[in-house]
């Protein structure tokens, strides 16, 4: 059986195409800045976490912002992930607690991570991230 073309229909295909392409695009590129954001907190999550237990064994609130600055700064390194700002704060009101008594340190992290790359025009570019985690103080342990 033969099939015929409409004479009015000729090219319809390449018109409706190059409407619904933009669309397809969009989504797509939606679903990866989707993921991509999911992993950017992901990493940022485990860096707040490398943070605060590293803090935690330090021996001063000085020792412990340093050393938990750097490993945040190497997690977010081995993660890949690039942030614009990125702001660590580690709170070491724990070291002020008596020995004997239970104290924390917390490590939060501000992260603007980056999207740029994969976003069209009209989609955001970069998207703020914030992960916080606090880890114990050896009770017993003395502290500076």
């Amino acid at each position: 059986m033969r099939t015929r073309w409409v004479r009015g229909q000729r090219g319809s295909a390449s018109i409706e195409m190059a409407v619904v392409a933009p669309a397809i695009l969009a989504l797509f590129a939606g679903a990866v800045i989707g993921g991509r954001v999911n992993l950017a907190r992901q990493a940022l999550e485990a860096a707040a976490y490398d943070a605060a237990r590293t803090a935690s064994l330090a021996r001063t609130p000085g020792e412990a912002r340093t050393q938990a600055r750097e490993a945040a700064n190497t997690t977010l390194d081995a993660q890949g992930l690039s942030c614009t700002n990125l702001d660590i704060t580690v709170s070491t009101a724990g070291f002020d607690v008596p020995v004997g008594q239970p104290a924390t340190v917390t490590a939060t992290l501000n992260c603007t991570a980056t999207f740029s790359d994969v976003a069209l025009p009209g989609m955001p570019g970069t998207v703020p991230i914030r992960a916080s985690f606090t880890s114990p103080l050896d009770t017993y342990r003395g502290r500076s």
